[in-house]
C-alpha cells in the first residue's frame, strides 16, 4: 500500500478541494479503509476559503423545512417529494455527524451547528393560500414534525418583532415554522474535518493548483502546480476526487472522461447585505425564507437570515443575483470561456434561448442599486434603515447545464450533479444547492458508484456511521424518531 504523500509521489485517494465536500469523503474514507493513503489538494491557503465560507453560502443546513422552491405547486397541488428527498439526506448527515462527535473525530459542535429556528413568510392572499396548503401537506409527514402555521398579527408579532416593526397587517400575511431548526457554519465543520484527517496522516497541500489529469492505465497522473513558487509536480492516484466547487467542471473536462461531454455551466455570483447594528442583530432569531421572483434561480430565494459565525450572532439579507464569467470568487474571468467545447455548445445556446426568464431577472438584479436593494429588505423589514446595513459579496455558483437531446439540447439544473467515470477511477461533484448539507449523502453516492465491489464489505461500518443506510426515513417513522433524538443530543441541539 502506498505511503503518505510527497512531491511526485503516489497517493491510492487523491481530493481536488479542501471544501466541506471533499473533506466529507476523505473522512468517510478515513472511517471506511484506514490505511488507504490521502492527499488533498487545495489552490487557496487555507481550508473552506471558497464556497465552504459561512459568508460565502446560504447555510441554513438545507433540510427543506422553510425552502419554498423544493414544495412547488403543481396543478393546483403541493408537490413535497423534493422536499422529502432533501430532508432524508439532510437526516443523512445529522447521523453521520453524529457518529464523529460522539468517537471524538469531531470536536465541539456548537462551532458549527447551532438550533436557529426556519420560518417560511408569505405575504399577499395568493402566498397565504399556498403558505396554508404547503403546510397541510407536510404537517404529518414523519420528517416535518411539530411544523406550525399562523396567519395571525399577534403571533407574527411575538415571533418576528422586527419584521413587524412598520408592518401593514392590512396586507393578508402567513408564517409557517420549526422551531428546531439549524444554523450550520461549513467553514468551521471544515476545519474540524481537516484537524480530524491530519491527525491520521492525511495531508492537506495548500497553494496546489491541479493544471492537468492524465490516465495512464489504471493510474491517474494528476499535474500540480505551486502557486507561490511556480513549481510543478506530478501525484499519481488510484481514485481521484474533484470536490473544487466550479472548478470541476473544468477538471473533469481536463480529464477526459466521456461522461463529461455535453456538459456545461453557468456561473452566477451573488451578493449580501450584512446588518451592522447589534440592536437589530438581537432582535431577530430565525431563518426566514420567501418566494423566489418570477424567473429568479432557487439559489437567489430571498431569506432574512441569523446566522452564527466563530460564536457570534449575525443577521444577512439577499443574496442578490450577479453575474461573472468566473468558476470561483478567487477565479479567472476567463473561467467560462475556456470551458466551452465543441460538444458543450449545443448545451450553452440551447439553454441560453431557452431561459428567457432568467436572463430577464439576471439583468433586473445587475441594474440594482444600493437603494432599489434595500426596498427589497424592506419587503421583509419595514423599517429597516441604509446605515444599518453593508453589502457583502457572496460565493460563485456554477449551475449545472444537462445535455439533452432535441429540440431543447440542454437543460439548466438547479441541483448537484455527480459525474463519474465508467470505471469509478475518477469523479467530480458539480452545481450549487443543497452542496455542503447533504454532502454526506452525496459521498454515500461516490461510494457506490466508485467503489461498488466494497459496499457488501463496508456496509456494517457504514449502518455504524449512518444508521438509516439503505432505508427510506419517511418510511420509518420509529428509526426517524430515534436517530432525531440521537443527534438532538450529539449536537447539542435539545433545548
Amino acid at each position: 500500500m502506498a505511503t503518505n504523500s510527497s512531491q511526485n509521489d503516489t497517493v491510492d485517494v487523491l481530493l481536488v478541494g479542501a471544501g466541506v465536500i471533499s473533506t466529507t469523503l476523505s473522512v468517510m474514507l478515513k472511517q471506511l479503509q484506514p490505511e488507504w493513503s490521502q492527499l488533498i489538494l487545495e489552490r487557496l491557503d487555507t481550508p473552506a476559503a471558497e464556497s465552504s465560507d459561512p459568508w460565502n453560502n446560504a447555510g441554513t443546513g438545507h433540510s427543506a423545512l422553510c425552502e419554498l422552491n423544493y414544495t412547488p405547486e403543481v396543478n393546483g397541488k403541493i408537490d413535497v417529494s423534493k422536499a422529502v428527498g432533501v430532508n432524508e439526506k439532510f437526516q443523512v448527515s445529522r447521523q453521520f455527524w453524529s457518529h464523529l462527535v460522539e468517537n471524538d473525530i469531531l470536536g465541539e459542535p456548537s462551532e458549527w451547528i447551532n438550533r436557529v429556528p426556519h420560518v417560511s413568510f408569505a405575504q399577499g392572499m395568493d402566498q397565504v393560500d399556498y403558505l396554508k396548503a404547503r403546510y397541510e401537506a407536510l404537517k404529518d409527514n414523519p420528517l416535518f414534525p411539530n411544523m406550525k402555521f399562523s396567519d395571525s398579527e399577534t403571533k407574527f408579532r411575538e415571533f418576528l418583532p422586527l419584521m413587524a416593526e412598520g408592518r401593514d397587517f392590512n396586507t393578508p400575511t402567513a408564517i409557517s415554522w420549526f422551531e428546531e431548526g439549524t444554523d450550520i457554519n461549513y467553514g468551521a465543520l471544515t476545519r474540524q474535518y481537516v484537524d480530524a484527517l491530519t491527525a491520521e496522516g492525511v495531508e492537506v497541500r495548500y497553494g496546489s493548483e491541479v493544471v492537468n489529469l492524465k490516465r495512464e492505465g489504471a493510474k491517474w497522473k494528476v499535474s500540480v502546480k505551486n502557486r507561490h513558487t511556480g513549481d510543478t509536480s506530478v501525484v499519481t492516484a488510484n481514485f481521484v476526487f474533484i470536490g473544487a466547487g466550479g472548478m470541476a467542471l473544468p477538471l473533469l473536462q481536463k480529464a477526459g472522461i466521456p461522461e463529461i461531454k455535453g456538459y456545461g455551466g453557468f456561473p452566477v455570483s451573488g451578493q449580501w447585505l450584512r446588518c451592522t447594528n447589534e440592536e437589530l442583530i438581537e432582535k431577530h432569531a430565525a431563518k426566514v425564507y420567501g418566494k423566489a421572483s418570477v424567473g429568479a434561480p432557487p439559489m437567489s430565494v430571498p431569506h432574512l437570515d441569523t446566522r452564527v459565525i466563530d460564536g457570534k450572532k449575525g443577521l444577512l439579507f439577499g443574496p442578490y443575483a450577479g453575474w461573472t464569467p468566473k468558476f470561483l470568487k478567487s477565479g479567472s474571468f476567463l473561467d467560462l470561456f475556456k470551458s466551452l467545447r465543441p460538444g458543450n455548445l449545443p448545451s450553452m445556446i440551447g439553454v441560453g434561448l431557452q431561459e428567457f426568464g432568467l436572463t430577464k431577472y439576471l439583468v433586473e438584479e445587475l441594474l440594482k442599486d444600493q437603494t432599489a436593494k434595500m426596498e427589497s429588505l424592506r419587503e421583509y423589514m419595514p423599517e429597516a434603515k441604509d446605515e444599518d446595513w453593508e453589502l457583502v459579496i457572496a460565493g460563485q455558483r456554477v449551475q449545472v447545464i444537462k445535455p439533452i437531446g432535441a429540440p431543447k439540447f440542454g437543460s439548466l439544473e438547479f441541483g448537484t450533479t455527480l459525474i463519474n467515470s465508467n470505471d469509478g477511477s475518477i469523479a467530480g461533484l458539480m452545481g450549487a444547492s443543497p452542496g455542503a448539507s447533504i454532502a454526506p449523502a452525496a459521498m454515500l453516492e461516490v461510494l457506490e458508484r466508485c467503489f461498488g465491489g466494497r459496499m457488501a464489505e463496508w456496509a456494517p461500518k457504514l449502518r455504524e456511521m449512518i444508521p438509516s443506510y439503505g432505508q427510506r426515513l419517511v418510511k420509518n417513522e420509529a428509526l426517524f424518531q430515534e436517530q432525531w433524538d440521537r443527534s438532538q443530543k450529539a449536537l447539542k441541539l435539545a433545548k
